[in-house]
């Protein structure tokens, strides 16, 4: 039987702006079980970054229910929200989000911070084998201005990884990449997602949606579809067909 890591169901999210009210989403109804690869896309508009913050647990719906790894968001305080943000989800966002004078190794450590249980050496080993999971052995004392665009949002995901999340969201994480260096972090993506990890990833790329095994298209606050990829693309062969660099 599959497990669901999230059940989203008839959520809709109002915000009153003076005296109009806006429905940036109406009725939206989605599951994703435990190992998928979801791609969520949408123009602007969409209500794409509404339920992006809604899923991060930043915010709650109007209305409907939303269940992570089988919690109902909606009915947790704000610190029962941060705690859950902390220890179910792994944040990826297109800015990478590290701390300029830290090292790699104290950017990954960050999260692991807020958890009073783990001591100074688990927090090390843990953040040390989250850096060897994206494969930047021999960076870790590396402060970002010395890591390139790619390197940075590898460091950005072992700090996703290193809570031991149930689902990794990654919101426009390539966005600021060339395609080279996209397909290689969407490369890495898929590493983890065959290792069982859960992913959701917010684009508006379609060639990276091409990546996922699922995609679910929002327009105008609604699910407009959602489809599984049926000739889902392989990163890697995908960064193989590429020119050399130095011709690209």
């Amino acid at each position: 039987m599959s497990n669901k890591i999230l059940e989203i169901q008839h959520v809709k999210r109002e915000f009153t702006m003076g005296t109009e009210i806006v429905r940036a989403l109406k009725g939206v109804s989605f599951e994703v079980t435990t190992g998928e690869f979801v791609t969520i896309m949408g123009s602007s508009g969409s209500g794409k970054t509404t339920l992006l913050n809604m899923l991060g647990c930043l915010d709650k719906p109007t209305d409907g229910i939303y269940m992570l790894d089988k919690v109902n968001v909606k009915e947790l305080s704000r610190d029962e929200l941060a705690k859950l943000r902390n220890t179910k989800i792994g944040f990826v966002f297109q800015a990478y989000n590290l701390l300029p004078r830290t090292s790699a190794l104290e950017n990954v450590e960050l999260p692991l911070l807020y958890n009073p249980s783990i001591g100074t050496k688990e927090r090390k080993e843990r953040a040390i084998a989250a850096l060897q999971a994206v494969k930047l052995d021999g960076r870790f004392d590396h402060t970002p201005n010395q890591l390139s665009g790619g390197q940075q949002q590898r460091v950005a995901i072992a700090r996703a990884l290193v809570n031991e999340p149930v689902m990794i969201l990654a919101d426009e994480a390539t966005g600021n990449l060339d395609t080279r260096t996209s397909y290689e972090i969407m490369s890495l993506m898929q590493d983890l997602n065959q290792n069982g990890k859960t992913i959701v990833f917010v684009t508006h790329e379609p060639d990276i949606a091409g990546f996922s095994s699922r995609t679910i298209m929002l327009r105008d606050g609604k699910v407009q579809k959602d489809s599984i990829n049926e000739n889902r693309r392989s990163a890697r062969e995908a960064l193989a067909s590429l020119p050399e660099a130095d011709d690209y």
